[in-house]
């Protein structure tokens, strides 16, 4: 499945270390994608509520359903975010732009989940529409 075609279909992204702080990648980016369309849904301990969605501690904790998991961590939390979002039975495993971890992408792979690594949600989505 392509990016455009990724992007046609699922409108539901629960995104993993969203920031409420207005300069991070991750608010710009998620703010973005809310205005074009796509419901998000804000993972993160930290937070309360992020662009006037609830804010939950982990992926596992969101409500259902979740189509596509944006994930704004280092690498090396990657793993156990890829083994929630199997739990939850998400479509799509996006790694924003800097997140690359091959051994979890091909264990999402594996478990039927679309991956797409190293590339940035709000790019892409410019690029194709």
């Amino acid at each position: 499945m392509t990016t455009r075609e990724i992007l046609e279909k699922y409108k539901r992204i629960a995104v993993v270390g969203l920031s409420s702080h207005t300069w991070r990648a991750s608010y710009g980016v998620s703010r973005f994608m809310q205005t074009v369309g796509y419901e998000i849904t804000p993972v993160n301990p930290n937070e309360r509520e992020v662009l006037g969605h609830k804010a939950y501690a982990s992926l596992d904790q969101a409500p259902d359903p979740i189509e596509i998991v944006n994930i704004f961590r280092r690498p090396e939390f990657v793993p156990e975010i890829v083994e929630s979002a199997i739990r939850r039975g998400a479509k799509v495993v996006w790694m924003q732009e800097g997140v690359i971890h091959e051994g979890a992408a091909q264990r999402a792979r594996a478990a039927g989940i679309e991956v797409v690594m190293d590339r940035c949600i709000l790019k892409e989505h410019m690029k194709s529409f």
